[in-house]
């Protein structure tokens, strides 16, 4: 998560940068022009044959950009298990590969060799910072991949895309896709609420399927609470107000989803248009819910102070019994609960319904992490895809049987212990699964979920992913994953992930500041309800009609 916050500094930065370029259709029509590996037919004649061997021969040389790993057994950066690997398994090696110290660092040096024309590496790896991908669009050095993608990307890639064709919308511009997606699993965010089984055990409490059937939880958690705690140090429900509240950790995009939006994000209306979710009516209402919630002691006095995992030492304390968080919770912050609190049990329970029947949660993961661009110069520019086709059908999910079965290589991430092959870290020496692989580890967007709720509904592990899961998560991380898939349908996702439109960059960090401060003081009581309207009406005249007409805009220029 802090990875996350770092890029969205980085965002932050460049947004000048991104809104001031003066480089547009120009650029994208050269780099269209300009793709000559692909139309050279001696080269092209090799790369096909490369694709159908699944190895080069000879060896080719490559660049790309790597970030520290840590290294053992006598490996270094530039000399490791996974470079032996691919150079024996797909003929490839580095010549000209970039090792920044940091994240960091790292930008920096990508922005200098944009502006000076110093040469790129072959393959970019781009966070998830829609800001930075226009840069590098509008640097005319980098290929479009629709040939590429159409031609060697593996049938995982092809059907993971076709099934969330707005994957593609932060990387399109004129028509042309310009980043090759790296997959991640999908859901892993979802927002869940963890309460406190013991307690709700020990009141005789059931599941809550309305927001009124909580009040009655939070109301006994408080007033009546299993441990003995007096009503005025127990706040029942963990959240945070300090930045954003549609979070990854005491989130409140469940209880606007309740009242029928969602906060903070791109939402589509009834007429098929992207409407900010925070001037949604439906935000009033539960703006008031949640003043009505810090009346009666609900949520504590200091959210307004705390981040995610700040809110989250509430709950780990023992204080609160009600965290938005995702199914990951068993693996942390849960632990810090169990050693601090005697007894104490957790349970996820899917999202309520408001006085209205309404549900909903947010969803902004397409199954994407990162992504690469390739240099329009690059001389092998279908590498990529030999490398990633082979990680995702060999890696993701293994077969019993094949070589990666227990790890992807002996005396690093698996061993033979007592005559039984391992991935205890715990019983191998100088244990390492930090490999430097281009596209970080393979993963198979739905392979996670679909794996963790066969664990739940009670059947054996049968390959060597579901084993792996079933050892490494809990079995209250599997009956979440069962939870999480329940409220599929409620999901709401964020329809905006482009760079910042041109209002946005001169308009958008005020029209945000204004939100935080009305959304607070309502909260707090300083501000009555209908200070809401008044909020509406300024933040469509100072700029918010003007940026909702340019996301439109782009959405309907990305998604046709």
């Amino acid at each position: 998560m802090k990875g996350k916050q770092m890029l969205l500094a980085i965002a932050a930065l460049m947004i000048v940068a991104a809104g001031c370029s003066g480089k547009g259709s120009d650029s994208g029509n050269n780099i269209g022009g300009a793709a000559a590996p692909q139309t050279d037919t001696a080269a092209a004649n090799a790369a096909d044959e490369a694709f159908a061997k699944g190895k080069y021969d000879p060896p080719i040389e490559i660049s790309t950009v790597l970030m520290p790993k840590k290294y053992t057994n006598g490996d270094t950066k530039e000399n490791n298990v996974h470079d032996r690997w691919m150079q024996e398994q797909f003929g490839i090696k580095y010549n000209g590969t970039w090792y920044p110290a940091n994240d960091s660092q790292y930008h920096q040096k990508l922005q200098l060799a944009i502006t000076s024309g110093e040469k790129l590496p072959d393959f970019v790896p781009v966070p998830t910072n829609p800001v930075l991908t226009n840069q590098l669009i509008d640097s005319g050095q980098f290929m479009p991949i629709d040939e590429l993608f159409d031609k060697y990307a593996n049938k995982i890639l092809k059907d993971h895309a076709a099934e969330h064709p707005e994957l593609w919308y932060p990387f399109t511009r004129d028509g042309k896709k310009y980043n090759l997606p790296v997959l991640e699993y999908t859901d892993n965010d979802d927002t869940l609420l963890w309460l406190r089984e013991d307690w709700m055990e020990k009141l005789n409490l059931q599941a809550p399927k309305t927001i009124a059937d909580l009040e009655v939880i939070m109301d006994k958690f408080k007033n009546e609470n299993p441990d003995g705690l007096p009503p005025e140090k127990v706040f029942p429900l963990a959240i945070s107000l300090k930045n954003n509240t549609n979070t990854w950790m005491g989130s409140l995009d469940w209880l606007f989803g309740a009242y029928g939006t969602i906060q903070e994000q791109w939402n589509k209306d009834a007429d098929g248009n992207l409407e900010y979710g925070s001037i949604h009516s439906g935000a009033k209402a539960a703006l008031a819910k949640l003043n009505e919630w810090m009346d009666k002691g609900y949520i504590h006095t200091d959210s307004a102070l705390w981040d995610e995992g700040k809110s989250a030492e509430s709950w780990t304390k023992g204080t609160a019994g009600i965290l938005p968080g995702a199914n990951w919770v068993p693996d942390w912050p849960a632990p810090d609960l169990l050693k601090n609190v005697k007894g104490a049990k957790i349970k996820a329970y899917p999202v309520p319904a408001g006085p209205d029947g309404l549900m909903g949660t947010k969803w902004q993961n397409s199954g994407v992490n990162s992504s690469i661009m390739i240099n329009k110069d690059a001389k092998h520019p279908e590498a990529i895809f030999i490398y990633y086709n082979y990680m995702l059908d060999n890696l993701a999910n293994p077969a019993a049987g094949s070589k990666y079965e227990y790890g992807f290589a002996q005396g690093y991430d698996w061993d033979i212990i007592d005559g039984k092959p391992t991935s205890d870290k715990d019983k191998i020496k100088d244990f390492n699964n930090s490999f430097p692989f281009i596209t970080g580890p393979a993963r198979i967007p739905d392979l996670y979920m679909k794996s963790l709720v066969k664990l739940a509904d009670g059947h054996n592990p049968e390959t060597p992913y579901e084993k792996q899961m079933a050892e490494f998560r809990k079995p209250e991380n599997w009956a979440a994953a069962k939870v999480v898939m329940s409220q599929m349908d409620i999901r709401k996702q964020n329809y905006f992930t482009g760079a910042a439109t041109p209002t946005m960059i001169s308009k958008w960090n005020l029209l945000r500041q204004s939100e935080m401060e009305t959304f607070n003081k309502i909260i707090y009581g300083k501000l009555p309800i209908d200070a809401f309207d008044q909020f509406v009406a300024s933040w469509k005249s100072n700029g918010g009609d003007q940026i909702t007409k340019e996301v439109n805009d782009w959405y309907k220029s990305v998604s046709k």
